[in-house]
């Protein structure tokens, strides 16, 4: 009786639960399905319509890359690139004013039949005032890769306010595909 209900307790007991991944091991496996990826599809960007001109200048920047085949076909892909971005234009002002100044009067006028008369008077004054105005150009993208079964193997935020030879957007862009870049040889050397 005694063997029957240890077998019965041992064939009910749940079993232990995984023990939990590290950090260091879950971005191993995001790294290691980077190389998996033949396609990816660029998905719209969230953001305004600057985001639709960003995702179209990311797109170059990733196929010009040749990581992958980037394809306008969301079911032949094995990643979608999913995110955000904006590119704004504003202007930023400067303004500032310095100045002193100082009055001085002194007067003692009398009106009876000797008139007397005094009057004096200081006055000081300088000021100076700067206003500038400069044009600004900022991009930001937030952008993951993620798989058919919906999990996320990799991300990036990149940001710029323009390099010396092309835009705020572009720059972006070249930024996250050199982050992209540099992740897949990470990946190759995990192997």
């Amino acid at each position: 009786m005694t063997l029957l209900v240890l077998a019965l307790a041992g064939g009910q007991a749940d079993p232990a639960p995984p023990p939990p991944s590290s950090p260091t091991a879950i971005e191993a496996t995001g790294l290691r399905q980077l190389l998996t990826l033949r396609r990816v599809y660029v998905d719209r960007l969230t953001g305004g319509e600057t985001a639709a001109q960003m995702r179209d200048i990311l797109i170059s920047a990733m196929e010009e890359s040749k990581l992958f085949i980037v394809t306008e076909n969301p079911e032949r892909a094995d990643a979608t690139l999913r995110g955000a971005a904006e590119d704004l234009i504003f202007t930023d002002v400067h303004s500032s004013t310095d100045g002193i100044n100082a009055h001085a009067n002194v007067g003692s006028p009398r009106t009876n039949s000797t008139q007397r008369s005094a009057t004096a008077g200081i006055s000081l004054g300088e000021n100076e005032s700067d206003r500038s105005a400069e044009r600004r150009h900022e991009a930001i993208a937030s952008v993951r890769l993620v798989n058919k079964d919906g999990d996320v193997i990799w991300s990036t935020t990149q940001e710029s306010l323009g390099a010396k030879f092309h835009g705020a957007s572009a720059d972006v862009a070249d930024k996250i595909t050199a982050q992209l870049k540099e992740d897949f040889e990470k990946a190759r050397k995990l192997r």
